[in-house]
């Protein structure tokens, strides 16, 4: 691996500009503050080309990735592209010996993920996802009290997301684009799972609905699933389930519950609850929820690269939510729980 001298030395290329969430711009502040060099942009809409040129005066504009790899220095790029087309684009850029890091997730399939990883050792080069909510202040909060044993081992883990809403009219409610209901917000919610439970995955369970909005999409027949659920069983014993939704009228509250030995643990954006019993009497503490921190992903990225610094979100790391969601589909498909794999 090429090592650099400062972290200014690191040319940083984002594919991908999309209006969406302004995702380009938000990925190049964050590597500007971790002293990075934004260096070039390709994005296939002319028009967003021309906002990055605005937003970053003097950025190299290409139309393609094959294009931006032959004719820039760029040495990292951050892929901000539709989650289907993370591992072809990564192989483009890891072959030709780029620093990459992808959106998450990482991939859709284990398959892919393992060939991303193959293609970054034998370049020698870093391969990792952008995971900064690996840093939300909701898990650090978390972390932080399960750590001090204020609930005593994990037992179990409950998450939930969605409402009663048809999907929207993007990419994102596609199947074959997005890899379906589970590939979003379900990539968080697995990371802060493995984050809290120190164990391997035994098996993978996973239940989808599908019908229900299927056709009142733009996507027609290729709509994501209306419900999904994963249940992920760990060799400590514990278990954990994610519940994503556009069915629930009433989906539950609280949305993140953590169910210990000792104690449940309920977390949110403002507070860290934690209810115990003293004697035959339930205690109930709030402690306020740590700031977020994901600027710390970058800022580790520069570290690793410059001055060899432990890398946090391996590609290892990034391939065991995609491992997860992976075999709940297959598990949904199947109709049985599906054993976990290591690399």
């Amino acid at each position: 691996m090429k090592s650099f001298s400062k972290a200014g030395e690191i040319q940083v290329g984002v594919v991908g500009y999309g209006g969406a969430f302004n995702m380009g711009r938000a990925h190049f502040n964050e590597m500007q503050a971790a002293g990075m060099t934004p260096r070039a942009v390709a994005e296939i809409d002319p028009e967003r080309l021309a906002v990055a040129a605005k937003e970053f005066p003097g950025i190299e504009t290409y139309r393609t990735v094959d294009e931006m790899l032959r004719k820039s220095s760029v040495n990292l790029v951050t892929l901000i592209t539709p989650h289907n087309t993370h591992a072809p684009l990564a192989m483009k850029c890891l072959k030709a010996g780029r620093h990459v890091v992808a959106e998450k997730p990482m991939a859709v399939t284990t398959a892919e993920c393992d060939a991303m990883i193959a293609a970054a050792k034998k370049s020698k080069v870093v391969l990792s996802t952008y995971h900064n909510r690996h840093w939300d202040g909701i898990i650090l909060g978390a972390l932080e009290q399960i750590r001090s044993g204020a609930i005593g081992d994990v037992v179990r883990i409950e998450m939930e997301m969605g409402r009663l809403a048809k999907p929207g009219d993007w990419w994102r409610s596609s199947k074959s684009i997005s890899g379906g209901i589970l590939y979003d917000w379900g990539v968080h919610l697995c990371e802060y799972i493995l984050q809290m439970v120190d164990s391997d995955i035994a098996e993978v369970s996973g239940f989808t609905w599908n019908g229900v909005w299927a056709g009142q999409t733009q996507w027609k027949k290729d709509t994501i699933e209306d419900d999904g659920q994963i249940v992920i069983r760990f060799t400590s014993g514990a278990w954990a389930t994610i519940q994503i939704t556009s069915l629930d009228a009433r989906p539950n509250q609280p949305w993140f519950k953590v169910v210990g030995t000792q104690g449940t643990l309920t977390p949110d954006w403002w507070n860290t609850e934690i209810t115990t019993l003293d004697g035959d009497k339930r205690v109930t503490t709030q402690i306020p929820t740590p700031p977020s921190k994901g600027h710390l992903f970058y800022q580790n990225i520069a570290n690793h690269l410059v001055k060899g610094a432990k890398l946090v979100i391996t590609p290892e790391w990034s391939r065991r939510p995609i491992h997860i969601i992976d075999l709940a589909c297959q598990s949904a498909k199947a109709g049985k729980a599906m054993k976990a794999k290591y690399k």
